[in-house]
């Protein structure tokens, strides 16, 4: 086509001479050697997409650093339940120190790094592990936690996952329960070990101290008390603060399974042989769990191989049973009962320091057998109500056992009728008839 210029402006006009020429179409005005830089196009059409990448990703990583602050701040803090304003959301390292460790509990489980720790001194030794008074040492500075470290040989790997994954639920967290900090694989010189890192408590376990202390009344309360929390939330499907979990049966509930924190309360640990009562599993995962537990604190129905299966509460049941055993101990050394003997644990001398299933048998399961309450117990009216629920949580009928629930309920209202009675004493101002309310 050629250019010709008109009045109206400028005309493009064949100038073609043969047929179907317009396949040769050319307008030579608009031929432009330089064209456009295709470079620069790509690059403006791609720049959109990516400026809007790049602001997404920046996003949603903002969003996880201040997720991941804001839960270690929650756990951090010296905070507390809403509903439950005695369920510390926090953990004390050492319950010989008054201040709140800036370590957080049950979130550093997945950690990469191994924790700078010093082992001290062994305090005790069980079938599976033995367990190390520690210091945990602060990056920043000289000072350490006191913890304590549960070492499992390369052997007892189960026992150690088993516990571990029972720790690590956050649900788990309770003030009756042992503080968990961290599960470890390490290697040292003697071979591969797998550690589990909590709070230490210098009063050690229930055993050592009834061995070592005569109680009060005031000290049954709290001990009694405590423990029977500690078994309830275990159970329970919803924590202290309302979220839904999943109950756990201990299945080796005894007093050398729980430790003495400095406020003389309990504090439940030992979670080896542990179950969660999901309810997904079927009759035969149930069945698969075994006879486990220490003979001597077996209930009926596991020492003959017959909880009922179909039932997940007759887990719960068992548990009830061997906690009765524990609050017998407590309240063989209270000294409100007036005098007390040495400590002894439950059946005392009537079977072997370490009993097997089958003598266990004979004694509970043959001649109903069930330890001492003495009559001089029953003289303290409080000390009267603790053995009913004792006698109700060991009945030889599972379903006929009060709940933990129900116990930990008992508990507290002996407690409400123990500060009435002091505060009408006190009210009275006659001494004399304090002293003989306290020893009733």
């Amino acid at each position: 086509m050629k250019e010709k210029k008109m009045a109206g402006g400028t005309m493009f006009m064949c100038a073609c001479t043969k047929e179907e020429c317009n396949e040769e179409f050319t307008i030579e005005a608009f031929k432009n050697p330089e064209g456009p830089d295709t470079t620069i196009v790509a690059l403006s059409s791609l720049l959109p997409p990516v400026a809007i990448a790049v602001a997404v990703i920046a996003i949603f990583y903002c969003y996880r650093v201040h997720r991941k602050n804001k839960f270690n701040k929650k756990w951090e803090g010296n905070q507390k339940c809403i509903k439950h304003p005695n369920m510390e959301c926090s953990i004390m390292l050492d319950d010989d120190r008054s201040d709140i460790s800036s370590t957080c509990a049950n979130n550093l489980n997945h950690n990469t790094e191994l924790l700078p720790i010093e082992l001290d001194t062994l305090v005790g030794k069980g079938r599976f592990a033995e367990v190390y008074k520690a210091k945990l040492k602060q990056n920043t500075s000289d000072q350490f936690e006191t913890v304590a470290v549960k070492i499992f040989p390369y052997e007892e790997y189960a026992s150690w996952k088993m516990e571990k994954e029972i720790f690590s639920d956050i649900n788990l967290k309770h003030e009756n329960v042992l503080q968990f900090l961290t599960a470890e694989e390490r290697k040292t010189d003697v071979g591969k070990q797998y550690w589990l890192i909590t709070a230490f408590h210098s009063k050690g376990n229930l055993q050592e101290y009834l061995t070592r202390h005569i109680i009060s009344w005031e000290d049954l309360l709290l001990l009694g008390g405590s423990l029977a929390r500690g078994v309830a939330h275990l159970h329970s499907d919803h924590t202290p603060c309302g979220r839904p979990k999943t109950p756990i049966v201990h299945r080796d509930l005894k007093s050398s399974n729980i430790l003495v924190k400095n406020d003389l309360t309990c504090c439940l640990c030992d979670f080896g042989l542990s179950l969660w009562l999901d309810p997904s599993l079927s009759v035969d995962d149930l069945a698969n769990s075994g006879q486990v537990g220490t003979a001597r604190y077996m209930a009926p129905e596991v020492l003959e191989s017959r909880i009922n299966l179909e039932n997940m509460e007759s887990f719960k049941q068992t548990d009830v049973y061997s906690m009765a055993l524990v609050l017998w101990e407590i309240t063989s050394r209270c000294n409100a009962v007036g005098e007390v003997k040495d400590y002894e644990p439950p059946f005392g001398t009537k079977v072997r320091e370490h009993p097997c299933v089958e003598s266990m048998k004979d004694n509970v399961l043959r001649d109903r057998g069930r330890p001492e309450i003495s009559n001089i117990w029953l003289n303290h009216q409080g000390i009267q109500l603790v053995c009913e629920t004792i006698s109700e949580c060991w009945d030889h009928d599972p379903e006929a056992r009060l709940t933990a629930q129900c116990v930990a309920e008992r508990f507290i209202e002996l407690e409400h009728l123990d500060r009435i009675s002091e505060r009408s004493c006190s009210e009275e101002k006659i001494p004399e008839d304090c002293t003989e309310n306290t020893n009733k």
